[in-house]
């Protein structure tokens, strides 16, 4: 096999190594000595591979000019290199994390997100109301209470839960409730088991309503402000009777639990009064107009027939037996009576001035006195109706 194949070359280099490091020669091209802390070609390169080299070393790779052609003893010229000269590296770029400048961030808030809980469709006690059994659903005028069944320590039921409108939905806890719905004057009241599942209940109010109105004599208009109702509860006689709305206006209804009422019309506040006995059903409007016995009247002292009416004047109206219904101060009182005969009494400084009137359902008049025509009285017949 000829020497000038690579591998043949390569291992008689070798070889060649092992020799003049095994000969120890310093100084020469193979190496410096040890007192400079290099060591020879194989003890820098081979000991940078596996960790025993020095640190003072040039560096863990020959120069290819370095190696010398051919071995001592060999064909080629002679090694003339004193020492190995390292391979330049080149620079690397700096690869350095950079530092950055940022904002001071604020701390880190989680969304709230919805859980599955909320997520659920949440199960409720859903409320109706109607007036009868097969009625429809009243859809605005209720007022729901859901009270606990357990006193408290004030002595009354704990409220729970409120509404107003038509329906009403609570989400409660599971258990006993008592209802409570009010429809104006009406209501009802029912015990409500809840199990925590869906639930519809529909409360029978069984009520109505009453719209009242009212004329003087047969059809004489009475003005609305003059005009109000009282409603009490049907009993067998007045002491009975509970009030059960009262100063109510012409014209509006009144939602009532169906039943008999009894009904006071006011026309004045005076004695012109009217009463029924009414009753409403269940699921309708009862409509009633009550027909009073009464006037207006409207009084003034005069020196004549149509003159000016005297100021400062005191006056009393009795009735027949002499009992004085309303008393009034001022130049024109007015007053609505109820049908009857009067004793109309005016008091002007030191005189006393009398006349008797008879007042005429529906007949609204103007009654004057007359100081010239009236024989003065004296003040023990004040009052009398004589």
């Amino acid at each position: 096999m000829s020497s000038s194949h690579p591998a043949t070359r390569f291992r008689a280099v070798f070889v060649a190594a092992v020799l003049v490091a095994a000969a120890g020669t310093s100084g020469d091209a193979w190496g410096q000595s040890s007192g400079n802390g290099g060591g020879g070609f194989l003890e820098r390169n081979l000991g940078g591979i596996f960790g025993s080299g020095s640190s003072d070393a040039p560096g863990a790779y020959a120069s290819p000019s370095a190696i010398p052609e051919t071995v001592p003893g060999g064909a080629g010229a002679p090694l003339g290199r004193s020492r190995l000269d390292p391979i330049a590296l080149p620079e690397l770029p700096d690869r350095s994390t950079p530092r950055l400048d940022l904002p001071v961030l604020p701390a880190y808030a989680p969304q709230n997100l919805p859980s599955l809980d909320l997520l659920k469709r949440r199960k409720t006690l859903v409320l109706d109301a109607k007036l009868v059994e097969d009625g429809e659903i009243v859809p605005n005028g209720l007022v729901w209470r859901l009270f606990s069944p357990y006193v408290g320590v004030d002595g009354k039921l704990p409220l729970v839960a409120s509404a107003m409108g038509g329906s009403a939905t609570f989400e409660v806890p599971m258990g006993t409730y008592l209802l409570h719905v009010g429809f104006g004057s009406a209501g009802a009241t029912k015990r409500i088991d809840y199990t925590g599942e869906q639930t519809r209940e529909t409360v029978v109010l069984q009520a109505g309503g009453l719209k009242l109105s009212a004329v003087a004599a047969t059809d004489v208009p009475i003005p609305e402000d003059k005009l109000t109702f009282d409603i009490f509860t049907e009993a067998a006689d007045e002491r009975n009777r509970q009030l059960v709305v009262d100063d109510v206006p012409p014209h509006r209804l009144v939602r009532l639990s169906a039943g008999n009422y009894h009904v006071v019309s006011n026309f004045g506040s005076v004695n012109a009064t009217v009463r029924a006995d009414l009753k409403v059903e269940a699921g309708k409007i009862t409509e009633a107009t009550l027909q009073h016995a009464a006037a207006e009247l409207t009084m003034k002292l005069v020196r004549e027939k149509g003159g000016e009416a005297i100021a400062d004047t005191a006056w009393s109206i009795a009735n027949a037996s002499g009992d004085v219904v309303r008393e009034s101060v001022g130049a024109f009182p007015s007053m609505v009576l109820a049908e009857g005969d009067y004793l109309i009494i005016a008091r002007n400084k030191d005189r006393t001035f009398q006349r008797a009137f008879h007042v005429a359902a529906g007949v609204n008049t103007d009654v004057e006195v007359l100081t010239s025509d009236i024989q003065p009285v004296s003040p023990s017949q004040e009052g009398s109706g004589d």
